[in-house]
Formats: C-alpha cells, structure tokens, sequence
C-alpha cells in the first residue's frame, strides 16, 4: 500500500480507486446529506459515468464531466499522486508536472463519451465494505478476510 501523496478530507469523496482500468469512487452530493453518486472514468477512452447509488443518471454528466467527476479527479490526485493518476488513466499532459486540471483538459480534448453505469453496484459495494471496517474495535489480531495482504515484520 502506498503513502497518500497528500492528506484528504473525506466528507467530499470518502472512496476513490485506481481499479478494474478505471478512475472509480463514492462522491457525496452537494444538494443531498443522504445521497451519493458513483463515478468513474475509464484509463485511455475516457469513457464516464456518474449515477446515485440507487442507479439513477447523474444530471450534470450531459457529454462532458459533472462536478462529481471533477472531484473525484482531485481527490485522486491528492491521493495517488498527479504522475500516478495520468500514468494510470493514459492522459498526455501538457509540459511540465501533471496537475488534477492538466489531468481534466488532457481528457476532455479527446471528447470524452459517456458509459454504462452497471459497474457503479461493486464500487459501492466496496465503499461500503471499508466503512464496516471503521465500526471495528481496535485489534492486533488478524481479520480473516484480510490474509492476503502480507505479514509486517517488526524492526527490533
């Protein structure tokens, strides 16, 4: 697992992966408490989709990033890193370090299309998977389900 780039706060986007060839994540909505909306970007088509966690279609992702997307760029970058982000999605920046808006433009100059929003049900489900973990009591011992991240060795 790799160090966050930067801290982030979680009330805006609680969940952001590099996964399954996509930038995928929970956003939270601005107008809603109670609502969140599932959005990813597909590495190299650009493909998008953002929809709330009931599968309804978001209303600002008409044939161009909404703001849900827009955060979940950000917050990826300050996540992974820009260079990971870019890397990871296949964006060509302009020069220099990439940057969460380099990262956006490079994007939208290729006319970005809209996508499917079947794979929004795993990522929520994930998302709500690591929220169970935070109602756990603090323990050294083991958790089953996690036996195949790697032993830590201590230094003495």
């Amino acid at each position: 697992m790799t160090a966050p780039a930067r801290p982030r706060k979680l009330a805006k986007v609680p969940f952001a992966e590099l996964a399954g060839g996509r930038l995928q994540g929970v956003v939270s909505s601005g107008s809603d408490i109670g609502r969140v909306y599932v959005s990813s970007v597909a590495a190299g088509t650009y493909a998008f989709a953002c929809s709330t966690n009931n599968n309804r279609p978001c209303g600002g992702a008409r044939g161009a990033f909404c703001n849900h997307i827009r955060a979940l760029i950000n917050e990826a970058v300050l996540q992974y890193g820009a260079d990971r982000v870019a890397r990871y999605l296949k964006v060509e920046t302009a020069e220099g370090a990439p940057s969460a808006p380099a990262i956006e433009d490079g994007m939208s100059g290729t006319r970005p299309s809209p996508a499917d929003t079947k794979d929004a049900a795993p990522v929520f489900s994930r998302f709500l998977r690591h929220l169970a973990y935070l109602e756990l009591a603090p323990s050294a011992a083991p958790l089953p389900e996690m036996h195949w991240f790697p032993p830590t060795r201590t230094v003495a």
